[in-house]
């Protein structure tokens, strides 16, 4: 490790009934941090890692980023920034948006460039393309770029947005639908204007819900992603779990993200970071206090990479001539967990998948189909005997049908549209019968300069697509490292040059609000208690407020 200015050796070490990193650097001292509050939770995750994809090939003109460099996989989602500019000054933010004295903005022909290179060397999978930034709203060409992307070959366009753009105006919507928008990832941090203040603007959740109706109406599929800092909102997240499933037909995932401490947080104090630090582990345990035990930490969770399984037995079931190989998650089990929870969109009422189907076992059953390769028809069957095989009907929600389960795992990697709830609908004649969608919960946590492993970043798959190759998130967003030194060297222009030249953009700090959001929706929202505490004695009130002067319809 001596060879590598800036990398030192570390310990992960259980103590004190936390799993913790420690390190020493002879010249700025030793660092210790957590990485998991619930040992025996890291244990279950690490032990149902699935493993690596294959190893990257025919990439020397992608991967060359040093011991950051990516070895393994294609990845699952490809962030490419648009822009460094941005319409906040959102804290935490870890790219530093608007304060690092440049614009650093691709031209459309340095984006087309990342995109054709993306699908240069294998495995060849589907891949989804996240359009980010800054804000990637702001860039000229974003329309030009999501067309792009889906004329690529792409199945899946999606934007990392704060939904400013969106709540502004429902045919800036209507246009990326059409240029080929499937989705978005939403910034959502809670379900109130409260645990959203930290942003800094004025009327930031009014923004996310008038995002959210704007786009649900156009067809554009929404992901709250949502950074938990420790002590700021994590006592909120349940709320924002029963948010989504009493909206399951506007919002299809929650990205739970634990803090990282990069761009602007990157010079947190050590008492600081202890107090915000927030780690996978505590956040199943809050989800589990807050949900009424409806989510259990050591049996609702699982690694990204399990889904894995299903990718290799597709990859088999779709033979060698198949123009994409299936969609690969196979990231380190530090990195991202998941759940999947059945909610009846009638009544918003919900369950773990897993209460009632016993999905660690229907991965194994799925690992042996695919070393068996019997063939497309034998194949299947197997596939239906274990869905059969580990579903529980008696535990299952009142009413759910076990065709719903084989639903939810049979997508397409050619059809844009395949997403889970959508393949759960009933046909049109069956209305009566449309009852039942999955919410999908992840917990994403990328690594900062405190928790850095290199174990992960060489499996990443969110890499960043730069002028410069394919680079791991973490090593990307981490360090002064290649944020900067790709910025730096593709800038566009020093801040002063690009004001001269093309005027301020609007931001909203400091308690500024985005003019002309309407406050009318047709979403359902917690009811803040402390409004029902005067009659709370005498009337049972709902725990949910749908106010009938305030629905909109389009």
């Amino acid at each position: 490790m001596h060879a590598h200015p800036g990398e030192i050796k570390a310990q992960i070490l259980e103590e004190n009934n936390q799993v913790i990193m420690r390190k020493s650097c002879p010249k700025h001292g030793q660092f210790e941090d957590v990485m998991s509050t619930d040992p025996a939770f890291l244990e279950r995750i690490e032990s149902l890692f699935f493993g690596r994809d294959f190893r990257a090939a025919e990439d020397s003109a992608v991967h060359r980023h040093g011991t950051s460099t990516i070895k393994f996989g294609r990845g699952a989602v490809l962030t490419v920034d648009l822009t460094n500019r941005c319409n906040m000054m959102c804290d935490p933010c870890f790219m530093d948006a608007n304060q690092v004295g440049y614009v650093h903005e691709p031209t459309f022909e340095d984006t087309k460039a990342i995109l054709d290179r993306a699908v240069s060397f294998k495995p060849r999978r589907q891949i989804i393309i996240l359009f980010s930034g800054g804000e990637p709203t702001l860039s000229p060409y974003y329309l030009e770029a999501v067309a792009y992307a889906k004329k690529v070959g792409f199945y899946r366009i999606l934007a990392a947005t704060n939904g400013i753009r969106f709540a502004e105006d429902i045919e800036f919507c209507k246009a990326a639908k059409a240029a080929g928008q499937h989705g978005v990832y939403l910034q959502f941090d809670g379900v109130s204007e409260e645990k959203n203040k930290h942003r800094g603007v004025g009327n930031l959740f009014d923004v996310k819900l008038r995002a959210i109706e704007n786009l649900a109406s156009v067809g554009i599929k929404v992901t709250l992603v949502v950074t938990i800092v420790n002590s700021i909102n994590n006592d909120g997240i349940g709320q924002i779990v029963e948010f989504a499933a009493r909206n399951i037909d506007k919002v299809q995932t929650i990205a739970f993200q634990p803090v990282s401490f990069t761009g602007r947080d990157e010079d947190i104090s050590d008492e600081q970071r202890r107090k915000w630090r927030y780690t996978l582990a505590g956040m199943t345990h809050d989800l589990k206090n807050q949900l009424g035990g409806r989510l259990q930490p050591l049996r609702d969770w699982f690694p990204l990479s399990s889904y894995s399984a299903f990718t290799s037995v597709m990859d088999m079931l779709q033979g060698a001539d198949a123009p994409w190989g299936w969609s690969s998650c196979n990231c380190h089990p530090n990195c991202g967990i998941f759940t999947l929870i059945v909610v009846n969109r009638r009544t918003g009422e919900f369950k773990s998948l897993f209460d009632f189907f016993n999905y660690e076992q229907f991965m194994k059953d799925v690992a042996v189909i695919t070393d068996t390769a019997r063939g497309k028809k034998l194949s299947y069957a197997q596939l239906a005997m274990a869905i059969l095989r580990n579903y529980d009907a008696h535990a299952a929600p009142t009413g759910f049908p076990i065709s719903q389960i084989i639903n939810l795992f049979r997508p397409s990697s050619t059809n844009s549209n395949s997403d889970r709830n959508d393949r759960m609908k009933t046909l049109k004649e069956d209305e009566a019968a449309d009852v039942w969608r999955v919410l999908c919960v992840e917990g994403m946590w990328f690594q900062d300069l405190f928790n850095y492993d290199f174990r992960r970043t060489e499996m990443c798959v969110i890499p960043y697509g730069t002028q410069e190759g394919e680079i791991s998130f973490c090593a990307y967003n981490t360090g002064v490292g290649w944020r900067q030194i790709i910025e730096n060297m593709h800038k566009t222009a020093n801040l002063a040059d690009w004001y001269q030249e093309h005027a301020r953009h609007a931001v909203y700090a400091a308690g500024k609000s985005v003019p002309g959001i309407e406050k009318k929706h047709s979403l359902s929202l917690p009811v803040v208690q402390a409004v029902l505490s005067e009659d709370r004695e005498e009337n049972e009130a709902s725990p949910y407020l749908i106010k009938e002067e305030e629905v909109l319809t389009y």
